[in-house]
């Protein structure tokens, strides 16, 4: 898949795999995590990673991987309006949006699938408002993003519902674990601002 993230990622240098494993090594990139809060100076480049990451073309072994994952959180209805052809990332967070000496870089692609457009601008949206953001300026930043601004809203707000509720499950296996708790808090803040 290398050769498709590469004008997002760092290079694939060598791979290694057994029956168990797979082990991957990357290019040695300069760089540190991104700042999510609302006066941070990386939100331009994290908006525009994330707009980039949208705007490749989807590998040709990716039609296993169809996303799925919002899809119990979700009647069946809705969770066919996520369904799409645009390679999402989805794991977005600070730490695998970093920010380098004039560009930013994606890392750990360890969640790659496809679905709608829209999946990872509201996957931002959430992480935006976990470090601060109001939902409106949540849903500004993302109003960056193509995939953003031309999916039905109907779509979005069974997204927003169903991200709420997978993030409040996750929360609720694992009480000790604050930062889900968090994410949970965050993302129920964005459903219930859809929602109005």
């Amino acid at each position: 898949m290398n050769p498709y993230v590469r004008p997002v990622s760092p290079a694939l240098q060598w791979h290694a795999a057994d029956d168990e494993w797979i082990a991957l090594g990357f290019e040695v990139i300069e760089g540190r995590s991104s700042d999510f809060t609302p006066e941070s100076r990386d939100l331009p480049e994290v908006v525009g990673i994330v707009e980039q990451i949208g705007e490749l073309p989807l590998p040709g072994e990716a039609d296993e991987w169809q996303e799925t994952r919002w899809d119990r959180f979700a009647d069946e209805a809705d969770a066919q309006l996520f369904r799409g052809k645009t390679l999402l990332f989805t794991d977005i967070n600070p730490d695998n949006l970093m920010i380098g000496y004039g560009r930013a870089w994606a890392v750990d692609w360890s969640w790659p699938t496809h679905g709608a457009a829209f999946i990872d601008p509201s996957c931002l949206i959430v992480q935006l408002i976990a470090a601060g953001h109001t939902p409106e300026s949540a849903e500004h930043w993302a109003g960056s993003c193509k995939g953003w601004t031309e999916a039905d809203t109907r779509a979005i707000d069974a997204f927003a519902a169903a991200t709420a509720r997978m993030n409040r499950a996750f929360a609720d296996r694992n009480p000790d674990a604050s930062w889900l708790g968090a994410m949970a808090d965050a993302a129920q803040a964005w459903a219930d601002h859809r929602a109005r």
